[in-house]
């Protein structure tokens, strides 16, 4: 159990923070940078949680606080050195299962995608693909310690984060489907089929503006 009764310490005053183990490294180190990501995605998860209290999104809402709790647990994880005794706290295979099990409840009513997703449609769609770019940096972070500090971030962490950014896209396209009337997902349109090319006649009566 924690207990905290006084926030700040001061002892980060000069840049530097506590890992896990006590041992002290600089705020700009890797693994700070990288635990912090984890937190910065649990926020936006967070954010994404006060437009699912609906009935219509119950599921995923219960789904996600699950979620918040883990990325908790994988930010202790992150915050202490693999070979350090004091790491107590890890992710497990069985919640990667897991995850893996809401994305297929989750996609089973989706309609199968015939083009990229732009990002966006109603306010719970479009935090979770924040959520999901957020992730993505993380394991870009967590894969870059790993080859730094010798393999220190478990294959089961990466594997988990791999696969909660795939929920949070899957997630997305359900929100988006499922909350506030249905409206579905925004299709990228690539270039050539947005514009047409102009007639001769919009060409002979259209005049550019003079550079000089």
């Amino acid at each position: 159990m924690v207990i905290l009764n006084k926030i700040y310490t001061k002892t980060g005053d000069k840049g530097s923070t506590s890992l896990g183990d006590g041992s002290r490294v600089s705020k700009d180190s890797l693994r700070f940078d990288t635990y912090g990501t984890i937190d910065e995605a649990n926020y936006i998860i967070g954010i994404v949680r006060t437009h699912t209290k609906t009935s219509e999104l119950i599921t995923l809402d219960n789904f996600l606080g699950s979620i918040q709790n883990e990325l908790f647990d994988l930010g202790a994880e992150l915050s202490t050195p693999q070979k350090s005794d004091h790491n107590s706290l890890s992710i497990v295979e069985k919640q990667v299962d897991r995850i893996e099990q809401e994305i297929d409840q989750l996609n089973i009513n989706l309609e199968p995608l015939r083009s990229f997703v732009l990002p966006g449609g109603t306010p719970a769609s479009s935090y979770l693909h924040f959520a999901r770019t957020v992730i993505r940096r993380a394991e870009r972070l967590m894969v870059q310690l790993s080859l730094t500090e010798n393999n220190s971030v478990s294959a089961i962490a990466l594997k988990y984060v791999n696969r909660l950014s795939d929920l949070c896209f899957v997630a997305a396209r359900y929100a988006n489907q499922t909350g506030q009337g249905g409206q579905g997902d925004t299709l990228w349109r690539p270039g050539c089929l947005l514009y047409t090319s102009p007639s001769p006649r919009d060409l002979s009566t259209s005049r550019m503006p003079s550079s000089a």
